[in-house]
């Protein structure tokens, strides 16, 4: 699995016109990827590193100050760019595979005592933030 970790004062996603995921104070926003040989040990693997990582003010993480986390998923951070002009996704995993994963990262958060916001799988979405830093992080788990 792949992340790219935002801190964020404030996050929102729109699907439609509609907004149907938002964060308005500080938090994290993460875009996650999945590839073909991830279970739910990575998904399970991810959250943990998410709720424990101490990149927010003060060096604190979300599990320390209970701050929310906006969750979208995103196959692109799959993409390959390195040879021609157009990317490929062969590396992404295809949405019946990764759809369950996705949701098993947003599972494994929440039981872990987090506020998770989310997009919507699979949909055209606009994705507003305010970078706070700025601080961006690629994981791979």
């Amino acid at each position: 699995m792949r992340a790219v970790v935002q801190r964020v004062t404030s996050a929102s996603v729109v699907v439609d016109g509609r907004t149907v995921g938002a964060i308005d104070e500080p938090g994290l926003l993460v875009l996650v990827g999945v590839t073909h040989d991830d279970g739910p040990g990575e998904a399970a693997r991810l959250a943990a590193k998410l709720w424990g990582l101490r990149i927010l003010s003060g060096e604190k993480s979300c599990s320390d100050i209970g701050a929310p986390l906006l969750v979208v998923s995103q196959f692109t951070l799959y993409g390959d760019a390195r040879k021609g002009r157009r990317p490929t996704w062969q590396a992404a995993a295809p949405g019946p595979v990764a759809e369950p994963l996705v949701d098993a990262v947003i599972a494994e958060l929440r039981k872990l005592g987090a506020r998770v916001e989310t997009g919507v799988f699979g949909a055209d979405m606009k994705v507003h933030l305010v970078n706070d830093g700025p601080i961006t992080l690629v994981i791979d788990i």
